[in-house]
């Protein structure tokens, strides 16, 4: 009774704003946590089947995919879901502006790829980037309704949407590379997740866009959406610059290894901050207005996210070697010391990120775009030393120090904005620091009690990790009355206060 008890909980979409906002965590922890399942058993596979190079040139196809896309930026959905009035006039506005965009960057894709397989000195990867402009088309004729999901916290609908295209993708990805055995399984992969994602979201929202183009609408969501452009923008060069220079510099696979290592170490900080990002930006932007609720969402939110970000990265950082020998193989193990210091970057990047929605939420995006403007900047003066005489090593530590160089701004600013003061922040992050350093101390140990670890030895220590930590924090959860558990428990036992 109470499992099912539980279940409806979640299910139901909640009477207050906490309590949705706890309901559409659950459902896009659950999603996230679903679709990094179905990614690491797919990357496992794809990584024993295919080589660094194929990664490499995959990588140079995303890359300049990834180039266009960021510098066209509308930062309409973004708009969309900060505006507190109905944004229904708005929409067939923004679909229209979006299916413009796509055409543009596919035909931009088209022409533009033999001049990148030049640049990069990889010829093979002229017609994999032709092929993934197909990718774009689908992602613009994407019904513009699902939009809805996330504005009204309705993540449930969203997990069904973004699953479908994670099946497509696990399903084709795996088996073109058994038939194939070439970096074309990749790009099937993202081409069907696309359009499956495309399909189904004419069918899992009622909205039914047409081409039609309001001058004033548009440029009204544009106000709001240019510092989205720049943050976008910034935002690129400081996660994708280092990538484009390991490939130009170092070559195609050294640029397939350190994408894999980069993609490795930032699983805590991608899936958090994705998962935060969605639930809290549509809540900050209601509660834009009321400061002593945006003051303890935003406590809750940075506890949440260090309770999670900490242990993840401890374990990676440690267990780093043997992940990648006993999964990917011995041909991988040159990333083992650019994915330890990745991870250093990608934990403070999750905390660091909790700000992104807050400020978006409150109508003061241009912070996040300073921000991206001071780690570009230090990533720019040190890249090409740190890299040409440390290799990918060189490359991580350069992305170490750009993530470090924002952190005086998020704290400034956070802390002006919601009134929170840095001993209230402290609290919230300490009793996670001290679990870690606990958990950290016992897997180091089994590490070298069991020096030749095999497979089922190292679940144990995982295992191990975990429950350590758990117990722990519990335990001074448990007695302070602080922790995302009694958060969660608080906020689901509610029936008439809000956050």
């Amino acid at each position: 009774m109470k499992i099912k008890k539980l279940i409806n909980n979640f299910s139901d979409s909640g009477k207050t704003l906490s309590q949705r906002v706890v309901r559409g965590g659950f459902w896009v922890f659950l999603l996230r946590i679903t679709e990094r399942a179905f990614s690491l058993i797919r990357l496992v596979i794809l990584a024993r089947i295919l080589s660094p190079n194929d990664f490499g040139l995959m990588g140079i196809a995303l890359l300049t995919m990834a180039t266009l896309d960021t510098f066209s930026q509308t930062g309409f959905q973004q708009a969309l879901i900060q505006k507190k009035k109905d944004i229904k006039s708005y929409l067939d506005s923004a679909w229209t502006v979006l299916i413009l965009r796509g055409f543009i960057l596919f035909a931009i894709l088209y022409f533009i790829a033999p001049y990148t397989a030049t640049f990069f000195n990889a010829p093979e990867a002229k017609p994999i980037i032709q092929a993934i402009g197909f990718a774009v088309l689908f992602q613009a004729f994407t019904n513009i309704g699902v939009i809805y999901f996330q504005k009204e916290l309705e993540f449930n609908k969203q997990f069904i949407y973004q699953l479908s295209g994670t099946l497509a993708d696990f399903v084709v990805a795996i088996s073109a590379a058994l038939i194939l055995k070439s970096v074309w399984a990749l790009v099937f992969g993202l081409l069907a997740r696309n359009f499956v994602q495309m399909v189904i979201s004419y069918f899992i929202h009622p909205h039914r866009p047409r081409p039609w183009l309001e001058w004033e609408n548009a440029r009204e969501l544009y106000v709001f959406g240019r510092w989205i452009l720049g943050s976008s923008a910034l935002g690129f060069l400081a996660i994708q610059g280092d990538d484009i220079f390991v490939g130009k510099v170092l070559g195609v696979t050294a640029l397939g290894l350190y994408q894999m290592a980069f993609r490795l170490s930032n699983l805590p900080a991608t899936e958090i901050t994705g998962v935060i990002s969605q639930v809290t930006f549509p809540a900050y932007s209601k509660l834009q207005d009321n400061i002593p609720k945006l003051r303890v969402a935003f406590l809750k939110t940075f506890e949440v996210t260090s309770a999670t970000a900490l242990p993840l990265t401890a374990g990676i950082l440690i267990l780093s070697p043997e992940l990648t020998r006993l999964f990917l193989g011995e041909k991988w193990m040159p990333m083992v010391p650019a994915l330890q210091l990745l991870s250093l970057s990608g934990l403070i990047l999750s905390l660091v990120a909790v700000g992104g929605p807050l400020f978006w939420g409150v109508g003061q995006p241009r912070i996040g775009f300073w921000m991206n403007i001071i780690r570009v900047g230090v990533m720019a003066a040190v890249i090409y030393p740190l890299t040409a005489i440390f290799g990918i090593i060189g490359a991580a530590v350069t992305v170490l120090l750009g993530i470090c160089a924002t952190i005086p701004i998020f704290v400034k600013t956070s802390l002006n904005i919601t009134g929170v003061s840095f001993s209230d922040l402290w609290k919230r992050f300490y009793p996670s620091l001290t679990g870690t350093i606990v958990m950290s101390l016992l897997i180091s140990f089994a590490m070298m009690v069991f020096s030749q670890t095999r497979m089922s030895v190292f679940f144990g220590i995982v295992v191990l990790g975990v429950f350590s930590y758990l117990g722990f924090c519990y335990g001074i959860w448990k007695i302070f009355g602080i922790g995302p558990v009694h958060t969660i428990h608080q906020v689901l036992s509610t029936k008439r206060s809000e956050i």
